[in-house]
């Protein structure tokens, strides 16, 4: 399921590899996989989901 979807990373993801996150926008959810292991499991959330986490990440501050 997860195969077809256009992932991507954050445009503050940088080029050292590292704790990357890649997303994919799909009809239903937001998927979201580790950029080290494509292959590996992908979570799921829903719109609703995903809108309360990044405005919770957004509102942290950056130490």
């Amino acid at each position: 399921m997860t195969a077809e979807l256009a992932w991507f990373k954050s445009s503050y993801s940088g080029s050292e590899g590292g704790a990357c996150i890649e997303v994919a926008i799909g009809p239903a959810a937001v998927h979201v996989r580790d950029s080290k292991d494509p292959a590996g499991p992908a979570h799921a959330f829903t719109a609703e989901q995903w809108t309360a986490f990044v405005a919770y990440a957004a509102a942290v501050p950056v130490e």
